[in-house]
């Protein structure tokens, strides 16, 4: 799997959660517009804002990105 889907994979994980858009990027402090971007693969992601949005999931940055590669 390409990085450049990385983004799709956010988004699937956030919807199996259940959360909203809005209140996933206010809870990882990652601005809506930009997350939306990211999930529609029309922006790339900075390590920073995949560090929060990592945490926010519950795992570290690396375990994130492994889950993504085994999906």
């Amino acid at each position: 799997m390409q990085y450049s889907e990385l983004g799709k994979f956010i988004r699937l994980k956030r919807e199996n959660l259940g959360i909203s858009l809005n209140k996933f990027a206010q809870e990882a402090d990652v601005d809506c517009a930009m997350l939306c971007r990211i999930e529609n693969c029309k922006q790339g992601i900075k390590l920073a804002v995949l560090e929060k949005i990592a945490v926010n999931f519950g795992v570290t940055p690396a375990e994130f990105l492994k889950e993504f590669e085994e999906f």
